[in-house]
């Protein structure tokens, strides 16, 4: 299987392509510096503004499917924007590329509280996160109207940090619009246990035109 990963070098989206490599995946990383990824072995490193949809169209063409694990930067005083047209000019080159897998990685903040609202709009959501996540489940809606990929939109738990362990554990449970909590009633994943989901979803294709999300 061949991968294009889009973000390859960021937080979320080094610890795919770590666990991408560890199944033997070929991938085509792209990321707007790739230095530390250009010597990994089965790894074609690429540098690119994703904001040029016809070079990225050109660097994933021939890939099995694409992953985005996409973000404009928390600390980007122009997040929501610079997110949305982002994600748009991908969504557009794997179009352009002729690929029809094709998976996001979004935000928690598109998930269903209990009342059935996004939890993104509620009042007590922290101001400091709230563009980015906005922009990703604003994204979300955008990609529900694709009928001729076979996308995928991975929401992560509310709390998604490294594991205090470093290791992975491959252990999870998946859910679709509202999120899963363990038994102490928190939605929580290691980002090591989120690169498990997103990568046995491209491997099994269990959501496909859907969204899902993962916990403990």
């Amino acid at each position: 299987m061949k991968v294009a990963l889009i973000g390859a070098t960021g937080f979320v989206g080094s610890h795919i392509l770590n666990e991408l490599l560890n199944r033997n995946i070929e991938v085509t990383a792209i990321a707007r510096d790739v230095d530390s990824i250009k010597d990994k072995p089965n790894v074609i490193a690429v540098q690119m503004d994703i904001n040029e949809p016809n070079r990225v169209a050109s660097a994933i063409k021939g890939s099995d499917a694409v992953i985005s694990a996409y973000n404009a930067g928390w600390k980007n005083p122009n997040l929501y924007d610079d997110f949305t047209e982002g994600s748009r000019h991908i969504l557009e080159a794997v179009k352009e590329a002729d690929i029809k897998r094709f998976l996001v990685v979004g935000g928690a903040g598109s998930l269903l509280d209990k009342d059935d609202q996004r939890i993104v709009d509620g009042a007590d959501f922290p101001k400091e996160f709230k563009p980015g996540a906005l922009a990703a489940a604003d994204f979300y809606e955008v990609i529900q109207r694709e009928d001729e990929l076979d996308w995928t939109f991975f929401s992560p738990s509310i709390e998604m940090n490294p594991s205090t362990s470093g290791t992975r554990t491959g252990k999870y449970r998946t859910g679709t619009d509202h999120p899963v909590f363990d038994h102490e009633g928190r939605s929580r994943i290691s980002v090591e246990d989120l690169a498990v989901a997103v990568v046995d979803e491209i491997e099994n294709n269990k959501f496909v035109q859907k969204r899902f999300t993962a916990g403990y």
